[in-house]
């Protein structure tokens, strides 16, 4: 996801350190439950149980799943795997968000097929790739200097603000911690509400 991509389209190290999180629930979810949907809080709240002691991963919101998935779609398809983010699913409809542009149906039916047990062992060298991608300028920054970065542009932009919810909020601050500026961050969390 580089290339002409738009700053807030670009893959994050919160995104790719949660994805390879959000992965391994979901592969662990393929296997016991063949293929059913999660929701992306219940699949946030697995990947928790899985790794009760990741910061990065405990701060994560659903508002923000979205990019997540990207980079587990990414990993599958860059080996031939069936699409395992097709099991994550909007809590409200129990199906992929209006993004999602395959047929949820036989994904879901592939997913069920496939030994997720051997896939496993090629995700740290996908995620290190990844991560050598991330643009540079990316600086990952501490939360409470990301806080204050926040703050002082939501101080200067109320009225454009005003709508941001806790969720919201805390996922500005997890991608400017990423290193994106808090209007590129405003801009994605936006993006990824109206999807």
């Amino acid at each position: 996801m580089t290339g002409n991509a738009k700053p807030e389209q670009l893959l994050t190290s919160n995104d790719i350190d949660v994805g390879v999180r959000v992965y391994e629930a979901l592969a662990h979810h393929a296997g016991s439950n063949q293929a059913a949907p999660i929701a992306y809080k219940d699949l946030l709240t697995l990947a928790r149980s899985q790794h009760p002691k990741d910061a990065v991963l405990g701060r994560a919101v659903p508002v923000g799943i979205g990019m997540k998935l990207l980079f587990v779609d990414a990993f599958c398809a860059a080996h031939a795997y069936p699409r395992l983010s097709c099991l994550a699913v909007d809590p409200t409809t129990m199906r992929p968000g209006p993004a999602y542009d395959g047929d949820w149906e036989a994904d879901r039916q592939a997913v069920a097929a496939f030994d997720w047990s051997s896939a496993a062992a090629q995700l740290p060298a996908f995620a290190q790739a990844q991560r050598g991608a991330v643009p540079a300028r990316l600086k990952p920054r501490k939360e409470r200097p990301a806080d204050i970065s926040w703050y002082a542009y939501f101080c200067s932009h109320r009225k454009e603000c005003e709508s941001i919810g806790p969720e919201e909020k805390q996922e500005i601050i997890n991608l400017i911690m990423a290193g994106l500026d808090p209007e590129t961050a405003l801009k994605r969390v936006r993006a990824a509400t109206l999807s």
